[in-house]
């Protein structure tokens, strides 16, 4: 039996706001850490190689070289596929032309939209506002609803701009579908929820087929007990202003905002994102990060 994910509680959201307020002493240290990546090798069971996820990346065009450097290092691991969880914007007056520099991947690349995407709880007030309708939101598998969010607030017709761009430049976007693919030999079975936040978190029906299955979702906080063996998560740009780990100290435990989460047999893994979200400069105390996933080794 799985083990089931509980709703967030009120202690949770209100040591997130408190956790968000916190800034490191160094803005320096802040900015250098926006402009250097980190790979993270994430090994799961049953995984094929060459699996790379990235999320977050909040394009602009201050941060456009920083992107093809991402790039650049993603295809120096040689992978065969590469994920995205979602964000592709940063805020109003971007130019959704930026987003061809995915065509420089080289690999076959499938995309969830995350929150920014559709223009939605893109300020501190609107966030909190999202976050307390999420634990109104039923998020059972075969009974998930998250239509109590779709209150008028997001702007669909710019997502679906975005997603047609993407579209051109080689990004297969996943809204509530699911894609069979090989890797490496193995089959895998890609899940990509749409966004919660915006109220568009549908999941598909996936049927049993011995796939090593993914599931995508932006927002963590909206996954469910899935029958998943990964779900990969972003949003949270690991605290950002938080040095990476420290919000589980800070919190209490009551908080993961990035890192690996194993729940039962699914692992989730929350990436710190490689963007930033609305500053004039890419300040970060939690380093970009390119997540690697592979094969867990087995010992005899």
């Amino acid at each position: 039996m799985r083990l089931r994910l509980p709703k967030t509680s009120t202690k949770v959201y209100l040591s997130l706001i408190a956790l968000a307020v916190l800034l490191p002493a160094s803005l320096g240290f802040m900015y250098m850490e926006g402009h250097s990546s980190e790979v993270t090798r994430l090994p799961v069971n049953g995984a094929p190689g060459g699996i790379v996820y990235i999320a977050d990346p909040h394009l602009r065009a201050g941060t456009l070289n920083d992107t093809r450097e991402i790039i650049r290092e993603i295809n120096d691991l040689h992978p065969a596929v590469v994920l995205i969880g979602g964000d592709f914007t940063y805020g109003d007056g971007e130019d959704l032309a930026l987003q061809e520099v995915w065509s420089g991947l080289d690999a076959p690349v499938y995309a969830v939209l995350g929150n920014h995407d559709y223009k939605v709880g893109d300020s501190a007030v609107a966030g909190l506002d999202r976050m307390l309708l999420v634990h109104k939101a039923r998020l059972e598998p075969g009974d998930y609803d998250s239509s109590c969010l779709r209150d008028g607030s997001a702007d669909y017709a710019y997502a679906d701009r975005l997603a047609a761009v993407l579209a051109e430049n080689g990004v297969r976007v996943l809204r509530n579908e699911y894609e069979d693919i090989v890797v490496n030999g193995r089959n895998v079975t890609i899940v990509g929820v749409d966004d919660c936040w915006a109220g568009m978190a549908d999941p598909p029906a996936v049927p049993e087929t011995g796939s090593f299955v993914i599931y995508m979702i932006h927002e963590p906080e909206c996954r469910a007990d899935w029958d998943a063996d990964l779900i990969l998560a972003g949003h949270t740009h690991g605290g950002q202003f938080i040095p990476s780990g420290l919000e589980r100290d800070l919190s209490g435990g009551l908080i993961t905002l990035s890192g690996e989460i194993d729940e039962g047999n699914t692992t989730t893994y929350i990436s710190r994102g490689i963007g930033t979200s609305n500053l004039n400069v890419p300040l970060r105390a939690s380093p970009p990060e390119i997540v690697y996933i592979c094969p867990k080794e087995v010992h005899p």
